[in-house]
C-alpha cells in the first residue's frame, strides 16, 4: 500500500507538471499576441502554472519516500507523454499518430513497471543511510563516477567538446547523486513526520548538500544542451540517461533489485524500453510541428487559385494580411 501511494503520487505529480508547463506555454502566447506585451510575471495565468508546477515537484520529492527509486524515476514518461496530449486543449494542436502509438507504448511500459517493480522497505532510517553511504559498492561505484564525470569534464572544459550526448552524461551522472540524496531525504522527514525523529543526525543536512549542490550543477548542463540543441533530441535523451543512472544508482545504493526473480527483473527492464520507446515516437517529429503555420483558405477570391493561402499577421491583430512576395497578389490589391 505504502508502495501504491508512491506510484500515484509520482504519476500525478508529472501530470501536474506537464499540465503547468502547458499554462505557462499558453500564458507566454497570449502575452506575444497583446498590442504592448507585460512581462510574463504579471500574468495571473502564468503565475497558476508556476504554482501548479510547483506542486508537482513536491510531489514527486514526497514520492521517493514511499516507493523506491527504480519506479519513481520512470514514471517522469508521464509528464512527456502528458504534456503531449494536453497540449491538445490549451495549445489547440493536432493529434497526430505518433502521439497515440507513443502514449499506448509508454502506457503498456508503465503498467509492467508498476507491476514488476522491486518490492522494498521504504522506511530508511538515519543509520541505514550512514551504512549505505559506506558500503564497499557504492564507494566503487562512487570512485567510478567521479572518474567518468572528471572525463567528461575535461574535455568539456579544456577541449571545448560539447556534445549532446557528453552534456546529458554528466547531467545523469549528477542526477544518480540527486535521486539518493531526495529519497534519503525525503525517507528521513517522512519517517520524522510519524514520530521518528531522524533531523537530528549530521546525515539528513549532509544528504541536503548534497542534493542542492548536484541539482545546481545538472541544471547548468541542462540549460547549457536546451541551449545548443533541439529540444526534441534533449528531451528523449535526457529522459533515458536520468531513468538509466537513477535505477543503478537505486541498485547499488539501496539495494532495490536484491531479491528480485530474474522474470521481474526482466520484465521490468522490458518495460522500461517500453516507456523509453513511447517518448521517442512522440517527440521525435516534434520539430515539424513549427513548421505548421495556420493559414486562412482564400476560396474563391479573384486571382488566387483555390490552394492559394492568406497568412495570419502573428505580430498584429489583423488577420488575413497578403504575403508581400506574391507579386500576383500586389496587382490584385
Amino acid at each position: 500500500q505504502t508502495q501504491l501511494l508512491g506510484v500515484l503520487l509520482a504519476a500525478a505529480s508529472n501530470f501536474l507538471i506537464s499540465v503547468s508547463l502547458n499554462i505557462q506555454k499558453c500564458a507566454h502566447l497570449r502575452l506575444a499576441c497583446q498590442r504592448e506585451p507585460k512581462p510574463y510575471y504579471r500574468s495571473k495565468l502564468w503565475w497558476c502554472g508556476i504554482i501548479l508546477l510547483g506542486l508537482g515537484e513536491v510531489g514527486n520529492f514526497t514520492a521517493y519516500g514511499f516507493a523506491p527509486i527504480a519506479l519513481v524515476a520512470p514514471l517522469g514518461c508521464v509528464s512527456v507523454i502528458g504534456s503531449a496530449f494536453i497540449s491538445v486543449l490549451f495549445l489547440k494542436k493536432t493529434m497526430r499518430a505518433a502521439d497515440i502509438l507513443g502514449g499506448t507504448l509508454t502506457v503498456t511500459g508503465t503498467y509492467l513497471l508498476v507491476t514488476f517493480a522491486p518490492n522494498v522497505p521504504q522506511e530508511l532510517t538515519a543509520g541505514q543511510i550512514q551504512n549505505y553511504l559506506v558500503s564497499w559498492p557504492f564507494l566503487v561505484y562512487s570512485i567510478l563516477e567521479i572518474m567518468i564525470f572528471c572525463i567528461l569534464l575535461y574535455f568539456y572544459k579544456r577541449k571545448a567538446v560539447k556534445h549532446i550526448v557528453v552534456l546529458l552524461m554528466m547531467v545523469a551522472l549528477l542526477a544518480s547523486l540527486t535521486v539518493i540524496a531526495v529519497k534519503a531525504v525525503a525517507s528521513m522527514i517522512t519517517l520524522s513526520a510519524k514520530g521518528k525523529m531522524q533531523l537530528t543526525y549530521s546525515v539528513f543536512y549532509i544528504m541536503i548538500v548534497l542534493m542542492v549542490t548536484s541539482c545546481a550543477f545538472q541544471v547548468k548542463f541542462l540549460n547549457q544542451a536546451m541551449h545548443l540543441y533541439e529540444a526534441t533530441a534533449v528531451v528523449p535523451m535526457n529522459f533515458v540517461f536520468f531513468t538509466t543512472s537513477a535505477i543503478i544508482s537505486g541498485v547499488i545504493f539501496y539495494w532495490e533489485f536484491q531479491s528480485a526473480a530474474l522474470l521481474s527483473v526482466f520484465m521490468f527492464l522490458f518495460g522500461c524500453l517500453l516507456s523509453f520507446l513511447g517518448v521517442f515516437v512522440v517527440a521525435r517529429y516534434k520539430k515539424e510541428e513549427h513548421l505548421q503555420i495556420p493559414f486562412i483558405d482564400c476560396g474563391h477570391i479573384p486571382g488566387q487559385k483555390l490552394t492559394g493561402k492568406i497568412q495570419p499577421d502573428s505580430r498584429s491583430s489583423r488577420y488575413g494580411t497578403l504575403n508581400n512576395e506574391d507579386d500576383s497578389v500586389k496587382s490584385q490589391s
